[in-house]
């Protein structure tokens, strides 16, 4: 609730920090006494050292974010899935958070390590390069969305999670490929760079997803012939199609299902469209997306026949994905 017009400074900053302040923000508005007294009487909650609550509630999720910052010290910004869930991204990791400091600076570990049960762990990372760019006007602080998915790759847990995180935000329209290329350019010790430029490369040549992505790698690693992401297309009946991947010169279609394809509507709308295709004299081949991941050399094998049925010979040359 926004403060009455005649608040006082402390009214004004516990609105602004949903309700978390520092023990040093309050020693200049209130006295020490003042501040115990509401404590005691249960008003007031100390969250952790430093840390106090202007209420005696849990921690809502606004105010645990508050929390992660604030202990962490000063020019502490949420980062990585943290900052990147804030600006938007979904279907990321709610926990542990992630909070970015200065690479010169020690975070108070001692007081993260003594959090209240309903506060999730919090992640300090540390940077040397972090300019005003790449931090977002916002509260509470934190990097941009583009900053925070390059940093969440590189502190993901493994190969698969990292290109899934720059595929989620770059399909639900958060973020660019080339703001991403942007903030890597800055970056020349950041982890994982040679796989984060390699996934944002193929996530701007159409990749939409990490079933996509995988089958990228599928094609370059067996050397097959790049195929056209993406490819839009208009059906019989006048709808949008688009295509996973696409060899125009052979007439050869990739369709990489997820699970939502095992829904009873999904494969009846699949079977229409695979007809479809069929009919216009297109082969169409189906994998699920597991299997892509699981194996690629199956998958790989069965690819290499039909484009060679369509055609197509091992020693021509590779072409590039934008080449019509």
């Amino acid at each position: 609730m926004l403060p009455a017009d005649d608040a006082d400074a402390l009214d004004w900053l516990a609105f602004e920090q949903a309700g978390v302040l520092t023990t040093a923000q309050v020693s200049g508005l209130l006295s020490e006494g003042k501040v115990r007294g509401r404590i005691r009487s249960g008003r007031w909650r100390s969250v952790c050292r430093g840390i106090l609550l202007t209420g005696n509630g849990r921690l809502t999720r606004d105010q645990q974010l508050w929390v992660a910052v604030l202990a962490a010290g000063p020019e502490a910004v949420l980062a990585g899935v943290t900052a990147a869930a804030e600006g938007g991204v979904r279907g990321l990791r709610r926990e542990p958070l992630h909070v970015l400091v200065p690479a010169d600076r020690r975070a108070a570990r001692t007081t993260l390590r003594r959090l209240p049960i309903d506060m999730p762990a919090v992640l300090v990372h540390r940077t040397s390069v972090l300019p005003e760019s790449h931090r977002q006007l916002a509260r509470p602080p934190r990097t941009t969305t583009a900053r925070a998915l390059v940093d969440a790759a590189g502190w993901a847990a493994g190969v698969d999670e990292a290109q899934a995180v720059l595929a989620a935000g770059c399909q639900q329209r958060r973020v660019l490929p080339e703001e991403l290329r942007a903030v890597l350019d800055v970056l020349p010790r950041a982890p994982r760079r040679r796989l984060i430029g390699q996934a944002v490369s193929d996530i701007a040549g159409g990749a939409q997803a990490l079933s996509e992505i995988d089958f990228l790698r599928l094609c370059r690693r067996h050397r097959l012939p790049t195929p056209d992401l993406q490819e839009h297309r208009v059906d019989e009946a006048g709808r949008n199609r688009w295509l996973d991947a696409y060899w125009r010169e052979w007439r050869v279609q990739v369709e990489v299902d997820g699970a939502h394809h095992m829904d009873a509507r999904h494969w009846a709308a699949d079977m229409r469209r695979q007809n479809d295709i069929w009919t216009s004299g297109d082969r169409i081949l189906r994998f699920p997306a597991w299997l892509v991941r699981v194996r690629p050399d199956e998958v790989a094998a069965t690819v290499r026949h039909a484009l060679m049925a369509a055609g197509w010979t091992p020693t021509q040359p590779l072409r590039h994905p934008t080449q019509k």
